[in-house]
């Protein structure tokens, strides 16, 4: 027990292995997301209750297959277990292994019990086991190994109050596993252990051999181990070549000892489904139909509620107006605040449903075999399969997928992808291309089943990967280092997704994108609902008399005279007097003053266009008539031309730049703390920038020559 009254436990384990699983199921809702101390990489905590009312603090570590790290996210892992003095080291580690491969996951847990450090093994899977015909006898297990061993259900819950109960008991003392291991390197471990006053041989051994990475050991501690190791001579390759073939031996006597095989009766489901899923062929093209059937489903099923939303909202600004005294108050409340929070709930069945399927995907272990798809096409353009789990994150948001580079050991490779990332398409680009692309592609279908508006979405997510790929293999022939590339990952076993862990996935989206896109767009909505309501001189104070007068003049009819006065009143605002003084160098994109400002509010988060949109054309109306967001927007007229502001060329040139461009500043945020300084950072915001114009400067005076 730690010297307070919190039971300190972490959850080791390999990947996919089930501990996350575990981890939810012990803590439920009881969770928090950190930082390790120190460290920028994440950590998951929560609490839960043993019996007799002990209260645990329990720590996921990050998955891995050995304390030999090779990236960011498993040296976190050799730094708090090698690190007794650690502020979150475990009173106890509980080990989750992968019951129908237990021989691998053995490896890890040698390591950590050799380590000194209380264990319990916790058989996950043993439901997988049984029906591949793996049958493991736990007692005969835990004699040997002097531990407890727990059979669990991640997934169920199964096994957990004997695990529970295990923890409030006690565990058994600690006893070295494989020790023959450390006899050819006993003179630089008794010196380390001496030094640092290690409380084990394998502590002070595995100190000698990760030197480097590091980051607890007294720097002059650390520079008398390394004059003292590279006096005696070291081959670290070679102690770990051999320390790997010795603790395998060990594992095979004792695997041979508690587990039996019926070959008669073991079935492999998976191995069987992945001939299809994983064929070089088929694979694709079943990716493809599945992307496609997402894509078609955010569309289809999600318009009935937004058009709910966007009309209730409309209802809701129309009713404020109508009911509250006319007054600053008034305008600020249905013309500026409500509008603005339009633009984010609108989106909430589209944000639902993208990532019920991305947790359904990753639930039944699709996913994996997305990674395992996606290598043999990035590995040419300097990327790995690894990358392939950043830019499918980047789907979701850019911020945790370029954290998620952390899990590859190449710096190269993270580097570029954390660069080529932000292309990705991520969910608050998607208001941004439903609603444009609802104003440019009508609602029709091939065949009656291939939606012209799904295919086109699908097909601005494959031009941000696309682009992607391209700029990785750009970035590849201009950074260079001498590390090698090593992709090694295991496919998990298919399952039936958990509905609870899909709605509350749904659920904590939904809620976040709402909240961190919902005070950006409060804020940002009051701020322009002000610039674009007032204005320097005395034209907005005198616009009912100026307009009568242009109209007179130009002898034009007085029908509209409400939403002319209020035109004006915009154009000669401060929003009105920025957007107009950058249109010079949008307009050859097809852009006008009124998108300009969007462009600009929107680099805090790209999802602010839309609310940015809705604001300023509730203030343009100047009518009770609170019409939705799109039908405003559908109407919009060109000054100039008398045609549809948004016609193919503009809103397809809109589409490419919100592609391709970094308006992000959370992004940009995340790059410079993930590359430690500035300069990738503004690399990438300069070259995603010119990207962007190039691409929408070309695709709209192509396309308007023709249209």
């Amino acid at each position: 027990m730690s010297k307070n009254s919190v039971l300190k436990v972490a959850l080791a384990g390999n990947p996919n292995s089930g501990k996350s699983s575990l981890f939810n199921q012990l803590t439920g809702l009881n969770q928090k997301v950190g930082n390790f101390p120190g460290v920028t990489v994440d950590k998951y905590t929560g609490q839960c209750r043993l019996p007799g009312g002990i209260l645990v603090e329990i720590t996921d570590l990050p998955g891995c297959y050995s304390l030999y790290p090779r990236s960011l996210d498993e040296q976190v892992v050799s730094n708090l277990l090698l690190n007794p003095e650690h502020p979150e080291y475990p009173d106890v580690v509980v080990i989750v292994a992968d019951a129908s491969n237990l021989k691998r996951n053995l490896f890890l847990f040698t390591q950590i019990h050799d380590l000194g450090v209380p264990v319990i093994l916790a058989l996950n899977m043993v439901d997988i086991a049984e029906n591949k015909g793996i049958s493991i006898k736990s007692a005969v297990l835990a004699k040997t190994l002097k531990v407890p061993v727990v059979n669990i259900n991640g997934r169920t819950g199964s096994g957990l109050d004997l695990l529970k109960q295990q923890l409030a008991d006690g565990v058994l003392p600690v006893s070295g596993v494989v020790t023959d291991v450390l006899l050819y390197a006993k003179k630089q471990i008794q010196f380390t252990r001496e030094l640092l006053l290690c409380k084990s041989d394998y502590l002070a051994y595995l100190i000698n051999q990760q030197l480097d990475v590091l980051n607890f050991i007294d720097p002059v501690k650390k520079a008398q181990i390394k004059s003292f190791l590279e006096k005696e001579g070291i081959d670290k390759e070679k102690w770990q070549s051999r320390e790997t073939t010795d603790r395998y031996s060990f594992i095979h006597k004792l695997t041979t000892q508690c587990i039996e095989q019926n070959h008669t009766t073991g079935k492999d489901l998976t191995k069987s489904i992945d001939k299809i899923f994983t064929h070089k062929i088929f694979g694709y093209i079943i990716f493809a139909a599945l992307l496609f059937m997402v894509f078609q489903a955010i569309f289809t099923w999600a318009i009935a509620p937004m058009d709910w939303i966007d009309l209730r909202f409309s209802q809701l600004s129309a009713f404020t107006a109508a009911q509250l005294p006319e007054g600053v108050l008034n305008n600020l409340l249905s013309e500026g605040i409500l509008p603005g929070v339009a633009g984010v709930v609108i989106f909430i069945p589209q944000i639902a449903i993208l990532f019920a399927f991305i947790s359904i995907l990753e639930e039944t272990g699709y996913m994996a075999r997305v990674v395992f798809l996606m290598d043999r096409i990035l590995r040419p353009f300097g990327l790995n399969g690894r990358s392939v789990v950043p830019l499918v994150s980047g789907v979701a948001c850019a911020i945790p997928a370029i954290m998620a580079t952390r899990s590859i050991g190449n710096w190269r490779e993270r580097l570029i992808t954390i660069f080529v990332t932000p292309l990705m398409s991520c969910s608050a680009r998607l208001p941004v291309y439903t609603i444009l692309i609802s104003l440019m592609i009508p609602d029709i279908y091939l065949w009656g089943i291939l939606g012209i508006q799904g295919l086109t979405l699908l097909a601005m997510y494959a031009l941000g990967l696309c682009m992607a790929i391209l700029s990785a293999w750009i970035m590849s022939k201009l950074v260079h280092t001498g590390e090698k590339s090593i992709f090694i990952m295991e496919l998990p076993t298919y399952k039936m997704p958990r509905w609870k862990n899909v709605g509350y996935t749904m659920y904590e989206k939904s809620s976040t994108f709402v909240i961190e896109a919902g005070k950006i767009i409060l804020a940002i909505s009051i701020i322009l609902w002000v610039l674009a309501s007032y204005g320097p001189g005395d034209k907005m104070h005198q616009a009912e008399e100026i307009v009568a007068e242009q109209l007179a003049i130009q002898n034009r009819p007085m029908d509209n005279f409400d939403a002319e006065v209020a035109a004006f009143r915009l154009e000669n605002s401060y929003a009105g007097i920025f957007g107009k003084s950058i249109e010079p160098a949008i307009a050859p994109l097809g852009f006008d003053w009124k998108i300009g400002i969007a462009l600009i509010t929107s680099f805090a988060a790209r999802e602010v266009f839309v609310g940015t949109m809705a604001t300023i054309y509730s203030i343009e109306s100047g009518d009770d008539d609170r019409g939705t967001i799109r039908s405003r927007m559908r109407e919009d007229k060109d000054s100039e031309t008398g045609k549809p502001r948004y016609t193919i060329p503009v809103s397809l040139s809109l589409l490419i730049f919100y592609a391709f461009a970094l308006q992000c500043m959370s992004t940009i945020a995340v790059v410079y703390r993930e590359t430690k300084g500035w300069k990738w950072p503004l690399i990438q915001l300069l070259y995603l920038t010119l990207l962007a114009y190039g691409s929408s400067l070309l695709v709209f005076q192509t396309l308007n020559s023709f249209y």
